[in-house]
This record gives C-alpha cells, sequence and structure tokens, in this order.
C-alpha cells in the first residue's frame, strides 16, 4: 500500500507572461505617494527573493506565487481602504500572508 495519493490536484495555471509589469504599472499609478513607495519597495524585494529562488531551484513557482500573491493585493486594497475608512475594528483581521501560506 502507498502512502502517496492517487489523484493530485492540478497547479494553478501560470501567470501571463507580463503580469509581473503589469503588476508594476499599476503599483506605479497609486495616487497615494507613501504607499506608492512602500508597494514598490516590497514588490521589488519580494521579486527578488522570488529570482533568486527560481535561480537555485531552476522552478519558476516562486516566480508565480509572488505575481500572484500581487495581484490579490492590489485587486483587494480598494476593499480594504473603504473598510478602513468606514472606521470599521480591525484588529481580529487575518494577516494576508499567513493566509497565503507565505508565513506561518
Amino acid at each position: 500500500m502507498s502512502a502517496q495519493p492517487e489523484h493530485l490536484p492540478a497547479p494553478p495555471p501560470a501567470p501571463a507572461p507580463r503580469a509581473a509589469a503589469r503588476l508594476l504599472t499599476r503599483i506605479r499609478a497609486q495616487e497615494d505617494a507613501d504607499r506608492r513607495a512602500r508597494w514598490l519597495l516590497a514588490f521589488e524585494r519580494d521579486w527578488a527573493k522570488a529570482v533568486d529562488d527560481s535561480r537555485q531551484t531552476y522552478d519558476l513557482t516562486p516566480l508565480h506565487n509572488v505575481v500572484r500573491t500581487w495581484q490579490v493585493r492590489l485587486d483587494s486594497a480598494p476593499a480594504v481602504d473603504a473598510f478602513t475608512a468606514a472606521g470599521r475594528n480591525d484588529e481580529d483581521g487575518v494577516d494576508l500572508d499567513q493566509l497565503f501560506g507565505t508565513r506561518p
């Protein structure tokens, strides 16, 4: 008897070839200068680490994960802004990195 699963879920599709460039464009288009600067530095840090990981493993998965994570961050930013602008309590929130499993 094997401990291997009989059916492995299909991996998510790879992001579009220019997805990272589009993300950079979206980040640079942010109206808030502080947010734009913070996000640009954070994206570049995440991207550099993923490039290094990909070079060492010959696997594009780290790059794809960065693109997927940042797509979700940018897509959810307006909802997060509306939530915080409404003065709602966010003390019981879940860290986005924890939600995606990128941090314990």
